[in-house]
């Protein structure tokens, strides 16, 4: 018989009213959907039984059957430990609890025979396990075991509670028991023959109760595929649906501002990446639906200009264009960059953030809605309710990772009406960049509806910067060479890190530096700039802006530098205590060097003390430039839920699969969905019923924050 599986994990024998709280509480289990899927951490072997006299100091876990033959309390500093003597035909040894005394004393009989199950240590040359498993040899013979033990993730609340590994594996047995084993199938039939996959009902009770080493691994594939072919199936379905049901603005020619400006303006001849991402998009604008696009490309890949001769088709087609960016430093950059390009073109440009004077914005606002602006560049300020354009065709956000989705919806809410009469308005197309390379696999699962576009080489003429590790000892050695670069005119970062628990710490730090840093290089010879985040903005905008100039030849700064910053004139970038940062910041400092045409270095400089993962991080900076490879280290050092910040993580809160560990599998299940939905888009075939159904259970499209990536 088939039970429901939405039923309430209160109703199963042998869990009751309190045990569910603790496991809904502990565990995130609600029904007996929510513990099916409760997958093992790792298995053990359990068909082996040791004789004491057989254990080892460094044993892992091991099983023995034997009795107890006593029970004593020890004081100890903070209340007492309770110890039970265990022997069998071989020797004896001590069974020890720190907490739950009276329960275990209540429960466990003496002369009796027991299985214990546990890691083994010895002290004073006698073995003890402390808090073991402990089972009725006679309960331990009726029950649903096999070779391997499963072994639940679990938390210290449950194991004070009595809910041990061997009560998990008990309910579980239970759920078992009361559906007979029978689940329903989630995949079609000719998947299953085409890739040789075990029955769902097979999968899930070889996960829990696995037969043999080699149904484990059977059960295992089958799980995670299934899990990852329904992320890409509900991926790849949102862009379709978004494909055909939210229009776009038709861009139907390209004009004359793109064509003066290709012919006659551009500052230097594009990259072939840079041509082939400019047809994906002018595809994606011709299209009549709304573009919605990823730019990724590295640090100084050209994804500006690219932006720009995006907006050029907007107001080709008689349409407003925007710039939005996360920081005003940011956005104060991007005006100033297209400035000159916009003003040969006679084309009107402003913008706008927080510090915008009132009178200032007043123009802007009114600009906008007469349609006499046409392009705006602007932080969050874009977003405020008052900012109405006339006709606003295309939208570029610029390291949209620090905007929420509830921000980007309101600038869908900013196109031109459907119709003269008013109506809900048609969003903009969308084109998101990003300098944050994104790993394949993470790209595939996070932004998997969004069509992705990867600028990857460098301009022309640009040299890679070259990454060396220093320790601190060779200090001199290091501000020797920052001499030498500044006698050629050349300009250095000094970067501190900052890790917001310890502003003290970290403002001690950089105060520290700048004090022996202004030892080494007095005045008037050296001019030294200092930035942090405790300065008031206009103070830090000073002390850019003497930099950017030229009038300092050396920047002290904590990471506030890291997005934005642009002196084609600084070459040397010099990260202090590099091990206290990750791999995608101390590639993107990095970056902020090697703008100009010389030679840029990157000297990581740290103490003798580091971890294997800082060894890591280390190496690879010094190995390569390349922020494709650096970022799948980082996805291996830090886990996806790291990567993507909190707000990204849901995507990915997998039951089953590992998006490292199983980049294949991933990689096999979105070819899958993909050829299902090529083949048969509405899943109307018998043989694909069974995925429409799984599907809807698994989703619901209910409004428009769905197609938001």
């Amino acid at each position: 018989m088939s039970i429901n599986l939405q039923t309430p994990i209160d109703y199963l024998k042998g869990v009751g009213s309190s045990r569910a709280d603790l496991l809904r509480k502990e565990l995130g289990i609600h029904t007996y959907q929510d513990l099916i899927n409760l997958f093992p951490n790792r298995y053990i072997d359990r068909t082996r039984y040791y004789k004491i006299n057989e254990l080892q100091p460094n044993n892992a876990d091991v099983q023995i059957i034997g009795k107890i033959t006593g029970f004593k309390e020890v004081a100890q500093k903070r209340g007492k430990r309770l110890v039970a003597t265990f022997q069998d035909d071989t020797g004896t040894m001590e069974l020890v609890w720190f907490r739950g005394q009276k329960w275990i004393r209540e429960r466990l009989k003496g002369n009796t025979p027991y299985v214990v199950f546990g890691k083994a240590s010895s002290f004073g040359g006698k073995f003890n396990i402390a808090h073991p498993d402990v089972e009725l040899l006679e309960d331990h013979e009726k029950n649903l075991r096999s070779a391997l033990q499963a072994i639940y993730p679990s938390t210290e609340k449950l194991a004070n509670r009595g809910i041990s590994n061997r009560v998990l594996s008990k309910i579980m047995q239970q759920l078992f028991i009361d559906s007979g084993g029978n689940f329903a199938e989630t995949l079609p039939e000719s998947l299953r023959s085409e890739l040789k996959l075990i029955s769902k009902s097979s999968a899930l009770f070889n996960v829990h109760f696995p037969k043999s080493p080699e149904l484990l691994s059977r059960a295992q594939f089958r799980l995670k595929f299934e899990e990852l072919f329904y992320i890409q199936l509900q991926l790849i379905i949102k862009n379709l649906v978004h494909k055909s049901k939210i229009k776009g603005l038709p861009f139907n020619k390209v004009g004359n501002y793109f064509n003066t400006f290709f012919k006659e303006q551009l500052p230097f001849n594009l990259t072939g990446a840079q041509k082939r991402v400019l047809k994906e998009i002018r595809a994606d604008l011709g299209s009549n639906a709304q573009m919605n696009r990823l730019l990724q490309g590295d640090v100084g890949s050209g994804k500006t200009i690219v932006g720009f001769m995006s907006m050029l088709m907007a107001l080709d087609n008689g349409f407003q264009a925007c710039l939005m960016a996360p920081t005003e430093i940011l956005s104060v950059q991007h005006y100033n960059g297209l400035l000159d390009m916009c003003n040969k073109l006679s084309i009107s440009i402003s913008i706008l953030t927080g510090s915008s004077k009132t009178s200032e914005r007043r123009k802007i606002h009114e600009a906008l809605e007469n349609g006499e602006l046409q392009i705006l560049i602007g932080t969050h300020a874009i977003l405020e309710d008052k900012v109405k354009f006339k006709n606003l065709g295309l939208a570029i956000i610029d390291e949209q990772h620090r905007f929420g989705v509830a921000q980007r919806s309101k600038l869908w809410k900013k196109g031109p009406p459907q119709s003269s009469n008013g109506g809900a308005s048609i969003p903009p197309h969308i084109l998101v960049m990003t300098a944050t390379p994104i790993p394949r696999t993470l790209a595939m699962s996070v932004y998997g509806d969004l069509d992705i576009s990867i600028i990857d080489e460098l301009p022309p003429g640009r040299k890679s910067i070259k990454t060396v590790h220093r320790y601190d000892k060779n200090r001199l050695n290091v501000f020797r060479f920052i001499r030498d670069e500044i006698s050629k005119d050349r300009q250095v970062y000094i970067v501190y890190p900052l890790i917001q628990e310890s502003e003290k710490m970290d403002y001690k730090d950089l105060m520290d530096g700048y004090e022996s840093i202004s030892r080494d290089f007095p005045m008037p010879e050296y001019q030294i700039s200092i930035v942090h985040g405790q300065m008031k903005p206009a103070d830090k905008e000073f002390e850019m802006q003497r930099f950017i100039k030229g009038e300092t030849q050396i920047m002290v700064a904590t990471t506030v530098i890291e997005v934005g910053v642009n002196v084609p004139n600084a070459s040397v970038m010099i990260i202090e205590s590099a091990e206290r940062f990750g791999l995608s910041q101390l590639h993107q400092l990095r970056g902020r060097v090697g703008r100009g045409a010389e030679q840029s270095y990157c000297i990581l400089m740290t103490s003798h003390k580091l971890s294997t993962d800082s060894k890591t991080r280390l190496e690879t900076m010094t190995k390569t430039n390349d922020g494709f490879e650096i970022a799948e280290v980082d996805l291996r050092l830090r886990g996806p839920g790291d990567i993507m910040g909190t707000q990204q993580s849901g995507v990915l809160n997998l039951k089953i699969a590992d998006i490292i560990k199983d980049n294949d599998i991933l990689q096999h299940a979105r070819y899958h969905a993909k050829n299902i939905l090529k083949i048969d888009p509405k899943l109307v075939q018998a043989d694909h019923q069974v995925v429409l159904n799984t599907y809807k259970q698994l989703t619901k499209f209910k409004n428009i924050w769905n197609y938001i990536s």
